[in-house]
């Protein structure tokens, strides 16, 4: 045995047992001792690997009629391991194999049915034993097919397994093999069903040309009764096969290490299952635990050690075996009694230094026995750190996620057990991030030119930055003419391979930034002009160097047209999947024309280029040759699992699929599985296909599920997918709270409680209580006609709840009813309660009416909700004086029955204000307020009235005013007119103006009324507005210059001028001097 190492090696070539190593085959076990108790291995079977020579027999010739079956036997010897058969001829060349001629399980050979070119002399079994490198042969088997005059078809036969039924046992995990192999002609062909059941189809394979079922890594739900049937088409036969599945024990809790102090208690839990069920053993330090040393600290209860008020002496190493026929399963797990205080591992005064915003890390490793409990605090004598802030990781270390300048400062952390406590401080300094305010740019340039790139940064300043130059993302070139300053860089006399991308990086201790530009070196300008336009699309696309997930695509550039191109654009077509649509794959830099691109399995690729300038985008490139890649497991799983009930018994599982170019392979499938959360219960999964849900039906109600989705194709299944936990269907909560309690805390507010529902019967997830309540009356006596129920809702676990805004001295009922997402359980019985008396509304109105000299008389209406019994009435009142100041407050008390008052003894011609409210027993209520005016003594009205002031008198002003404007309007316009009558025109049209009737029917000489005998003489003309002339106007001007109608007639100049057919200038209106005389001084002066 190899020194401190446990290792035990055997030299079977230099033993004094000749070399041989059966002297040592045996069932070897390793223990482990301290002082502290003595751990031991599993037991270990060792055995030599044998190749033993094939027996001699008599091979006889084989002759059998064309189309008959035949059977050539292998029976290779048995070795250890066995070994691996195979058939050959005599050059070492396999025999070919086929639905017809097939090898089974045991070796042998089987020919459904024989073709004459079947004859050989040369059929050779070999047995090739890994271990030992050998290979066996058998005697070679000589076949002559004999040929027959007729050919005799015929249906099935099973030549195995035999018989119409079989049985097979077979261990958990373990790979299953069903074999059958039929004769008939035509040569029959194998299938193979399950009854009652689907095959799995992740986990079985058809193998020998579908005579042989291989389901691999069986479980219990592969028990059952397989059929196979061979068919051809004059029959058909079959062999059942019935499975079952035994199990060897397999974990479902392993024992653990346990750490405990003395005077602690503890539990070692050891539980497996398997097929028979295992029984649990223990061991103490590798002797069973019946006859090992008595500890009264430890009681074994079946699959669990119980440990007690522990002492030092309980330290041990216990071994837990479980055992049934197919085998055992043996584990350690070592109890150590242990008392120790306290101790923090990290430095005292620790510095830590973060960035802003970024997450801060603070470590606090101890140790102890029992475990110290670990807190944290901010400062030296500050609180308890807590919070989603926080989070608190159980090796001590404190994690803030999101450190903030005011996160600066010093901590605390406490560690502390039973056997004392200890603390450490750390110290956090919260440091601004590097930053690039100015990033460098995009600069052209001409050759023999210089440039300039800018970079300026701003950093915390106890912090050290350093600023780096990067060319093509390698150093700058060793050449005087970079010339590198604090936060620029500088190119003289430029050349073309200068050509490339810049990039400042800026470093500190805790980060860094980096920004990168790109310099295009040009030809100096020509004439004509530079004209830009976008780049010409790149050609010769190639594909090289392909791999199963890469491949390499080079291109040639096309035409940049004067604007150097800035980056690359690389699109992929999948014709298996997506045939004619282009997805985007990457981008690439413009100075690139080959590009390594990952690729997933099982897409038939091509893929263009499009080259991007400052103009824009050129057009896609032609594509490139189509690349298949090859099939293989998906790499990921569905994402977005979620599990839902729909109904009290279902349990809904949802996923996102996998989109098409995730598949990876053909025969894109889900493994959909669940288990029952915290139950000792299998894995039940189902293969589905094309569907993104699955419903699981006949679950418990509203119980935790285990869900987990895993996609497979036909090459295997993705990674093991990750647990998502779900819930089965919720239900109708089943029972109402209970000790439903209503306090009225006031008139309006009332508190009420009530128990919880045990979750258990809320058959959901709780989303609360609910509340209905409704007044059935007041008890002022009205009662409702129509009840309006209304509802409060409490979320979560809540056992009382307000009730605001209630009407005082009413009656109310309530309920309460708990609810989940399924909806709302039975309610309690209905709870009465009352409120008190409150205060009062407002009156329901306040009228003044009738005024007086010394009286006013008041009406009102009750309070529209009295909140209680209506006491009375308060009504106080004071006058108001012209400058609107307040007088003395006079109060009268009103009985509650009274609708009308006369308030008397007031000043006259007095404004008062009235304020008005109810009372009840609680107090008064809202107030309701008006103004009125006592009136005047009528004697001293007459003398004191200003009538300038009153309302009628204004109003007949603002009418007069209104009137004479429309006058002056009027007369404005007939003046306007009258300075053009046409005399002569009229004169001509009336002809004899002795002959033209009067008109008599008004009495009138036309527009000469006897009201125009009272209108003062005007200027202007007085010709109608129609511009006629009327019965009474003269043709001859000479008879108003004659017995005129009392000297009225008062045409001016200007009809004078028209009637002699003369045309003089008019003179200008307003002016007195120029104004012709009139005709009525014209005729006195003729007289």
């Amino acid at each position: 045995m190899e020194q401190q190492s446990g290792t035990l090696t055997i030299n079977i070539i230099n033993d004094e047992n000749g070399g041989k190593a059966e002297a040592y085959e045996g069932i070897y076990q390793c223990t482990a001792r301290n002082e502290r108790g003595a751990a031991i291995s599993n037991n270990i079977v060792v055995r030599s690997s044998r190749s033993p020579l094939w027996t001699k027999e008599n091979i006889v010739p084989i002759r059998v009629i064309e189309g008959q079956h035949v059977i050539l036997p292998c029976r290779p010897p048995m070795g250890l391991p066995p070994p691996i058969i195979f058939w050959m001829d005599n050059s070492f060349q396999k025999l070919p194999q086929n639905d017809r001629v097939s090898q089974s399980l045991n070796g042998d050979l089987y020919f459904s049915n024989v073709k004459l070119e079947d004859t050989r002399e040369d059929y050779i079994c070999y047995a090739r034993f890994n271990h030992t490198q050998t290979i066996q042969q058998k005697q070679p088997i000589s076949l002559k097919v004999e040929p027959a005059s007729k050919y005799t078809e015929r249906k099935p036969t099973l030549l195995t397994p035999t018989g119409i039924t079989s049985s097979k046992i077979e261990l958990r995990g373990n790979t299953l093999m069903l074999e059958c192999i039929a004769e008939g002609l035509p040569t029959p062909i194998i299938s193979w069903f399950k009854e009652g059941g689907d095959l799995p189809p992740n986990r079985v394979f058809r193998e020998n040309f579908k005579k042989t079922l291989k389901i691999i890594d069986i479980t219990e739900a592969d028990s059952g009764r397989y059929k196979c049937l061979a068919k051809n088409r004059f029959g058909s036969a079959h062999h059942v096969i019935t499975v079952t599945v035994k199990a060897a024990p397999y974990w479902i809790r392993e024992p653990t290490n346990l750490v405990l102090s003395p005077g602690e208690h503890g539990n070692l839990i050891c539980r497996a299952n398997g097929n028979p069920k295992p029984s649990i053993s223990w061991l103490a330090n590798g002797v069973p635990i019946d006859i090992a040393p008595e500890d009264p600290s430890r009681r074994v209860d079946g699959d669990t050690i119980i440990f007690t008020d522990v002492q030092d002496r309980s330290s041990a190493v216990y071994q837990c075996n479980a055992s049934n026929e197919y085998g055992y399963l043996l584990a350690n797990a070592f109890v150590n009694i242990l008392a120790e205080p306290p101790r923090i591992l990290t430095p005292q005064n620790q510095l830590y230094q973060v960035i802003a915003n970024k997450p801060a890390l603070l470590h606090c490793a101890f140790f102890g026995s029992p475990v110290p409990e670990i807190e944290w605090f901010k400062g030296a004598k500050g609180s308890i750190l807590q919070g989603e802030h926080y989070v608190f990781h159980s090796n001590g270390t404190l994690e803030i996620p999101v450190a903030q300048k005011d996160s600066s400062g010093t901590y605390t952390c406490v560690a502390g057990n039973k056997l004392g406590k200890v603390q450490n401080e750390v110290r956090l300094e919260i440091k601004e991030p590097t930053m690039i305010i100015k990033q460098p740019e995009y600069k052209t340039v001409q050759r023999t030119g210089q440039v300039s790139f800018e970079c300026t940064i701003k950093y915390d300043p106890t912090l050290i930055p350093t600023v780096t130059w990067l060319k093509d993302s390698g150093e700058l070139p060793n050449d005087e003419r970079f010339m590198v300053g604090k936060y620029n860089l500088t190119i003289m006399n430029v050349t073309d391979k200068d050509d490339g991308t810049y990039t400042c990086l800026a470093n500190t201790t805790l980060d860094s930034v980096s920004a990168s530009a790109v310099l295009t070196v040009v030809a100096p300008p020509t004439t004509p002009p530079v004209v830009y336009d976008r780049p010409d699309p790149p050609f010769d696309l190639e594909l090289t160097d392909k791999q199963d997930r890469s491949v390499q695509l080079t291109w040639i550039p096309g035409d940049d047209n004067n604007s150097p191109i800035i980056k690359y654009i690389i699109e992929y077509e999948d014709a298996m999947h997506e045939p004619g649509i282009w997805r985007y794959h990457m981008d690439v830099l413009g100075i690139q024309t080959t590009v390594q691109l990952k690729l997933s399995p099982y897409v038939n690729y091509s893929f263009r280029v499009i080259a991007v300038n400052k103009i824009g985008k050129s057009q896609p490139s032609d594509p490139s040759e189509k690349y298949l890649t090859e099939s293989a497991k998906p790499d990921e799983n569905p994402t977005v699992i979620q599990g839902n009930g729909s109904e009290p018994d279902k349990l809904v599982i949802m996923w996102e699929p996998l989109k098409r170019i995730q598949s990876n392979g053909p025969g894109l499938q889900y493994r959909v599985s669940w288990r029952q959360k915290d139950v000792d219960d299998e894995w039940t999964s189902v293969p589905v296909a094309n569907v993104s849900k699955f419903t699981v039906s006949g679950t418990p109600t509203f119980v935790p599920y285990e869900i987990k989705v895993q996609a497979l194709n036909d090459l295997g299944f993705a990674p093991e997918p990750t647990i998502t936990v779900g819930y089965s269907g919720e239900d109708l909560p089943m029972v109402a709270p209970e000790n439903l309690e209503v306090h009225v805390v006031n008139s309006t507010l009332a508190k009420v409680r009530w128990d919880p529902v045990p979750l258990n019967l809320v058959r959901g997830r709780l989303r609360g209580y609910k509340i209905y309540y409704w007044k059935v009356q007041s008890l002022s006596g009205k009662s409702k006609r129509h009840v309006d129920k209304k509802t409060l809702t409490f979320s979560g676990n809540k056992t009382h709840g307000m009730l605001p805004g209630l009407e005082p001295f009413s009656a109310y009922k309530l309920h309460v009813k708990v609810f989940n997402g399924k909806g709302e359980g039975p309610a309690t019985p209905d709870k009465n309660f009352t409120t008190p008396e409150g205060v009062p509304s407002a009156p329901s109105f306040l009228k003044i009416t009738n005024p007086n000299l010394d009286s006013l008389t008041l009406e009102w209406g009750p309070p529209t909700h009295p909140n209680g019994v209506l006491m009375g009435y308060t009504l106080k009142f004071q006058p108001i004086n012209s400058t609107h100041e307040l007088g003395r407050l006079e109060e009268i008390s009103i009985p509650a029955n009274q609708t009308t008052m006369i308030i008397s003894n007031l000043n006259y011609s007095t404004r008062y204000k009235f304020y008005f409210y109810a009372k009840t027993s609680v107090g008064s209520g809202s107030q309701i307020t008006e103004e009125a005016v006592t009136i005047m003594d009528e004697a001293k009205a007459s003398r004191q009235v200003d009538i300038a002031t009153q309302g009628w008198f204004i109003g007949l002003m603002c009418a007069v005013a209104l009137l004479i404007l429309i006058l002056l309007i009027v007369c404005f316009i007939r003046r306007n007119k009258g300075g053009k009558y046409p005399v002569k025109e009229k004169e001509d049209a009336h002809g004899d103006p002795e002959i033209q009737p009067m008109k008599e029917d008004d009495g009138t000489l036309g527009e000469y009324s006897d009201a125009d005998d009272h209108k003062p003489l005007k200027k202007g003309s007085r010709t109608p507005s129609d511009r006629t002339v009327k019965k009474e106007d003269s043709d001859d001007s000479l008879v108003d210059y004659g017995e005129g109608v009392n000297g009225q007639f008062n045409e001016d100049g200007s009809f004078i001028g028209q009637y002699s057919g003369k045309k003089e200038k008019e003179p200008a209106e307003g002016n007195e001097s120029s104004e012709a005389p009139s005709p009525v001084n014209a005729m006195n002066s003729f007289v």
